[in-house]
């Protein structure tokens, strides 16, 4: 729900969406622990919101306007428990706790926030959801995505979104999923699917699967940022911190992978002075509080060892191809799969030749996975046309071009056919 206002209002709308966007996710969090329900948390942050809107453009903009934010929230969820009867059992648990609690002027500890930021996070990605709907909740919920946004970033129907969040907050509280941070094994298992989420989110903006658009800069920001977030919940993680520096290093690339006219720009043609040094001085980090944590890197930290061997080179020629193919073949053997097997044949196209690379390449022609992947020929094209062998070549970037289902990347793969 977007709340909108016109008039003389409108500056003091604007001031209310804009807090609204930054707290959305902690009020939410710090409402659900008390509702035990990231539905009727949800609704009850947009009434502090429509309070917000009605009370502000006569009073002012409060002092601190993201714990007023957070004080009307919480009261509502205190009103609401103290009023329904079927939370006669819960409200007698916690008793004096809910009793005593007075709207609070400031929101709680920074602390208790953090803890219940977390605790939103394991719940919105929890494994009893599908895929999707765990994209959709965790940019709704955590993003501060409207579901007009998430739409327009994954080119689904509005009404689709719209039906995943429904279903998947209703899928929640069927499956009675505690509003905790789990420990041990299912909370290994969990925060699994919490990364997942996030790399998902920021692979579709770094490489969109459909539409006009290479890239969704939008989705990169919001998957960034939720790394970030979640770096600083869970410092002790080491995969937390492999995911952001992943993350980190890709995005350094962002502004170089498209030319002026939003086409694509390949690695080797990329200008590398224009790649963003800060970003990658992040990813480093992030990378050796990584590996400071756990001397076996998992798979998030062997990607961002790949991504820091392309930050470390000064061209794509010096690029040490040797060590990414070596790391890709350890991601294989830790998470087997065709598309890590493609990408090592890159690497040791680059390393040992393109005789090398087309026979790995040739080796995963019959993967079913693959069968509608449109990198597979694209890639082979790439290395027929390094061996001279240019109809084979062109074949193949024309097979790639119709596969794909962005229309940029099928204009560069039409052309690179063409120029053969």
């Amino acid at each position: 729900m977007a709340v909108t206002a016109d008039g003389e209002g409108g500056g003091s709308a604007g001031a209310v969406e804009a807090v609204f966007r930054i707290e959305q996710s902690r009020i939410i969090a710090a409402v659900a622990r008390v509702v035990r329900d990231v539905g009727i948390a949800e609704e009850l942050a947009q009434d502090a919101l429509v309070a917000a809107l009605e009370q502000w453009p006569e009073s002012g903009v409060p002092d601190n306007p993201g714990a007023w934010l957070m004080a009307t929230a919480r009261r509502r969820a205190i009103d609401l428990v103290r009023r329904r009867e079927t939370y006669a059992r819960k409200l007698a648990e916690v008793g004096r706790t809910l009793e005593d609690t007075a709207a609070p002027p400031e929101p709680a500890e920074a602390d208790d926030i953090d803890d219940d930021l977390l605790r939103l996070v394991f719940v919105s990605c929890h494994p009893v959801l599908s895929t999707e709907a765990r994209v959709a909740l965790t940019l709704r919920l955590l993003g501060g995505l409207t579901t007009e946004e998430i739409a327009r970033a994954f080119l689904v129907p509005e009404p689709t979104v719209a039906q995943r969040i429904v279903r998947a907050k209703r899928g929640l509280a069927k499956a009675g999923v505690p509003f905790e941070v789990p420990y041990g094994a299912e909370r290994e298992a969990r925060l699994a699917s919490v990364l997942e989420v996030i790399y998902l989110v920021f692979n579709e903006g770094y490489s969109a699967t459909a539409g006009d658009d290479l890239l969704r800069p939008g989705l990169c920001e919001d998957a960034l940022r939720l790394a970030r977030v979640l770096g600083g919940l869970m410092p002790k993680e080491p995969e937390v911190h492999a995911l952001g520096a992943l993350l980190e290093l890709q995005a350094s690339r962002i502004a170089t992978r498209t030319g002026p006219d939003g086409a694509p720009v390949l690695l080797a043609d990329q200008n590398r002075a224009r790649w963003d040094r800060l970003l990658i001085r992040r990813g480093v980090d992030a990378l050796t509080r990584a590996s400071a944590l756990d001397g076996v890197p998992g798979p998030y930290a062997l990607q961002a060892a790949i991504a820091a061997c392309h930050a470390g080179a000064a061209t794509y020629e010096s690029t040490d191809w040797a060590t990414i193919a070596a790391l890709y073949g350890r991601l294989a053997a830790l998470t087997p799969s065709p598309v890590v097997e493609l990408n090592r044949a890159v690497a040791v196209s680059m390393s040992e030749g393109p005789e090398a690379g087309l026979a790995l390449v040739d080796a995963l022609a019959a993967v079913p996975a693959l069968k509608g992947y449109h990198l597979l020929p694209s890639v082979r094209g790439d290395l027929l046309a390094r061996l001279g062998r240019t109809e084979e070549a062109r074949a193949e970037f024309v097979r790639a071009a119709g596969l794909t289902r962005n229309e940029r990347e099928r204009t560069l793969l039409e052309e690179r056919a063409a120029g053969l």
